[in-house]
């Protein structure tokens, strides 16, 4: 029986920076326009799209609203996945520099489903704080969370989260992440695009 394996892979610095230049083509952007749009100086995105830069968190997100997409989606491969099973020796990890998360892409790179699935590391006492914004078509998450406690404020309304709760919101709004302990915490954020069709 002929076993998967997956092919070697650019870094991920290459990575980022081939999708927000792909992203950025299919919405018909120009540096400036995208840069207006999301509150990103060009340089700074240029930079990204040469792979010379490690934007933070904030920044990536800020560009993944002006591209219409979830932060996820920005570390997806630009290559279908050969197979529909993602390793975990295979699954990309991406560290934020200036809150020290980490972050890594579960679902297999490429792989056509509307539902992605990351899983996040975070360092005690750490914040993050998004200015996301609505995008189209609508973008749903749920963060559910695996070890330890977070607080995640959403607009105005602060959830404390312990493990095994789950929060579900849209990416309409600025948000927040913080884990207020002495301890890391590990959860799991599940995104779709796709529209709940059950009732």
């Amino acid at each position: 029986m002929k076993e998967d394996k997956a092919p070697s892979s650019p870094s991920l610095n290459d990575r980022i920076a081939q999708r927000v230049r792909d992203l950025r083509a299919s919405c018909g952007l120009s540096l400036d326009a995208l840069a207006v749009h999301c509150g990103v100086s060009r340089s700074m995105i240029s930079l990204i799209e040469r792979g010379e830069s490690s934007p933070t968190a904030v920044v990536l997100e800020k560009l993944a609203t002006g591209l219409g997409v979830p932060l996820a989606a920005l570390f997806e491969a630009t290559e279908p996945a050969a197979s529909p099973v993602s390793r975990l020796a295979d699954q990309p990890q991406w560290r934020d520099p200036h809150s020290g998360y980490v972050r890594r892409n579960v679902s297999p790179p490429g792989a056509v489903s509307p539902i992605q699935i990351v899983e996040v590391s975070f360092p005690p006492k750490a914040r993050v704080a998004y200015e996301t914004g609505a995008r189209e078509p609508r973008i749903h998450q749920q963060v559910w969370v695996l070890e330890g406690r977070i607080e995640v404020t959403v607009g105005d309304v602060l959830h404390r989260l312990d493990a095994g709760d789950c929060l579900a919101m849209a990416l309409d709004h600025p948000m927040s992440y913080h884990n207020p302990t002495r301890k890391t915490a590990r959860y799991a954020v599940v995104i779709t695009t796709a529209a709940a069709s059950w009732r």
